[in-house]
């Protein structure tokens, strides 16, 4: 993994001396932030390239986070055709990339046979994993750059104005600011801006228009992880037997649930397996965001299949001290209150003196109850249960970092979700060797972070998809199921990019791999879920019965629980309860 920074402004020398002036005096306030927000995305290296084309300055600077082959290598990677390449990511599938090899360099070789556009969709189009790039193609001074198709990497653009006169590509955010506007890159395409184009009458504002979206596919349906596949459309027969119980797998799901199992493991193994060992032999190398449900527990059982039996897996499992919960415990639930004499209640400060403080919200408790059926059926594995627990105030310092980050998202949901992954990756709490025992301080060194979304969406495990079939039938919940699927791309995976990698730690989905979206795509959806069912059954049936099959008893019964709720990490504040997640935090 890495970080990308890019920006093009005029050159001294450019007829619009005023633009070179402004494009200087805004970059100069906002690039030491983000040079020293990219290099804490990569810590291992960082480079800067820099080329001059017709009236244009190109500089490319690019971090590195050693997670692939034997030595660190530096970006960008650069040949001596001119040719560069930014990257932002892992090739899991699609590429051959030995132990020892890093993936970047192999891409790159790939991309240095490259001609015309049709060979760009052809590597990318070939390959599977998470990424951002860009790459600088010199013979035909072309620039392309995208994100992978489901968007797990972050690559934020500003596009040159009259006030703002350069155009910059960043993995990174530093807030909202006067000097720049920020917005994600689509994942629809792969864009490229044509530098021959430029002409310098026009200035550095017309360069938007020297820009061209190449849809993915470009007619080529022969690649395999160009888009992900459209839902299997078949409606399933009116006869269809309802599972009574997971302890006995019907026929009709007894290859489905098998071939989960297979890709799931595969696609965990690709992720987990050649991390190189940084320092001490032994310490972690992998962890699991870890709340004991169905989704972060198969995902750390299938981890133990594949890293160094001699190492422990770190789950982590984040909590908040939420006054607006202890609020409730001291003043009881003062919602039914008239509305004068209720905010005078949140006005007064909150007596903490007979309360004792807990971080037994509920991802702690199923996370421990979790981690014991894991130490049974895993027993040579050491599992290091990682209590990371956030008082009230350091949560609320470390507020105004969260929301630069992850800006430009900047919903109160957003900030909920990404102030309980900033400090679940930061990794720094306690660990107990059994329970009960002394508490030891410990902070994870794990850099490659195992994060379970995406099963909700791809096999019905949200209320929605529920409520679509008591609404219209198993129509309406294929319809739900395509739309969660197109909405992948546009929902908070950069975001999430932006927070964990902050800290230097490298999140993966396995259950976001393309070669896993597509297998589940292209099952019925009676295979995949059962809104005839009760909670805590039907939604994610397949999973569930996988999980069972397992061994998982009791990961395999647990209802959905979001993060935000189960860390208590949303609507702290006394007087938040009310606030609905999509409403922006300036508000």
């Amino acid at each position: 993994m890495c970080g990308i920074l890019f920006s093009i402004t005029p050159t001294v020398d450019s007829a619009f001396k005023n633009a070179q002036t402004s494009s200087c005096n805004c970059l100069e306030k906002i690039y030491p932030k983000l040079r020293e927000a990219t290099a804490a995305r990569g810590p291992d290296a960082q480079e800067t390239l820099k080329r001059d084309v017709k009236q244009l300055h190109l500089t490319f600077y690019a971090s590195e986070l050693h997670l692939r082959g034997d030595v660190s290598i530096e970006q960008p990677h650069s040949d001596g055709e001119g040719n560069v390449l930014c990257w932002n990511g892992e090739v899991f599938e699609g590429l051959l990339v030995s132990p020892d090899e890093n993936d970047g360099t192999k891409l790159f070789k790939a991309l240095q046979h490259a001609k015309v556009p049709q060979d760009i969709f052809q590597v990318f189009g070939g390959i599977e994993g998470p990424y951002a790039f860009l790459y600088y193609h010199r013979a035909s001074h072309t620039l392309y750059f995208a994100r992978d198709p489901l968007g797990r990497r972050s690559l934020l653009v500003h596009y040159p104005d009259e006030a703002r006169p350069f155009f910059l590509l960043t993995s990174v955010s530093i807030g909202s600011r006067p000097e720049y506007t920020l917005d994600e890159v689509s994942t629809e395409y792969i864009y490229s801006m044509d530098l021959n184009a430029y002409e310098d009458s026009k200035g550095i504002v017309a360069i938007r228009s020297h820009i061209s979206r190449l849809p993915r596919s470009c007619g080529n349906d022969t690649l395999p992880f160009t888009l992900p596949r459209s839902v299997n459309r078949a409606l399933p027969d009116a006869e269809v037997p309802k599972v009574e119980s997971l302890n006995h797998i019907p026929g009709h799901l007894s290859t489905a649930v098998d071939d989960l199992i297979a890709q799931l493991d595969r696609s965990v193994r690709l992720q987990v397996e050649n991390i190189p060992r940084r320092n001490t032999p032994g310490e972690a190398r992998v962890a699991v965001f870890f709340s004991g449900g169905i989704d972060s527990t198969m995902l750390a059982f299938l981890a133990d299949r594949h890293v160094d039996p001699n190492e422990p897996i770190d789950l982590l499992n984040v909590a908040f001290e939420n006054p607006r919960k202890i609020a409730v415990k001291v003043e009881g639930n003062i919602g039914g209150l008239p509305k004068r004499e209720k905010k005078q209640k949140l006005r007064e400060p909150l007596d903490y003196s007979s309360v004792k403080v807990s971080y037994d919200v509920p991802d702690r408790l199923t996370g421990l109850q979790e981690v014991e059926e894991l130490r049974r059926l895993c027993p040579k594995r050491t599992w290091n249960f990682l209590e990371i627990n956030v008082p009230f105030e350091e949560s609320q310092n470390a507020r105004e970092t969260v929301e630069a980050i992850m800006f430009p998202s900047r919903t109160i949901m957003d900030l909920s979700l990404a102030i309980a992954l900033y400090f679940a990756a930061h990794g720094a709490g306690q660990i107990r060797a059994y329970p009960g025992a002394e508490a030891v301080p410990y902070t994870s060194p794990a850099r490659v972070l195992l994060n379970g979304l995406g099963s909700d969406e791809l096999l019905g495990g949200y209320g929605r998809h529920r409520t679509a079939f008591k609404a219209a039938g198993w129509q309406a919940v294929i319809d739900e199921l395509q739309l969660e699927i197109d909405r992948i791309p546009t929902r908070n995976l950069g975001r999430d990019d932006r927070i964990i990698s902050s800290r230097g730690k490298e999140t993966r989905h396995p259950f976001l791999s393309l070669s896993v979206v597509n297998f589940l795509a292209q099952l019925p959806v009676h295979l995949k879920m059962d809104p005839r069912l009760e909670s805590g059954l039907g939604e994610k049936l397949l999973l569930r019965l996988a999980a069972r099959k397992l061994g998982l008893v009791e990961a395999s019964a647990r209802k959905k629980r979001a993060m935000q709720f189960g860390s208590h990490s949303a609507r702290m504040a006394p007087g938040e309860g009310d606030k609905k997640g999509d409403i922006l935090i300036d508000k």
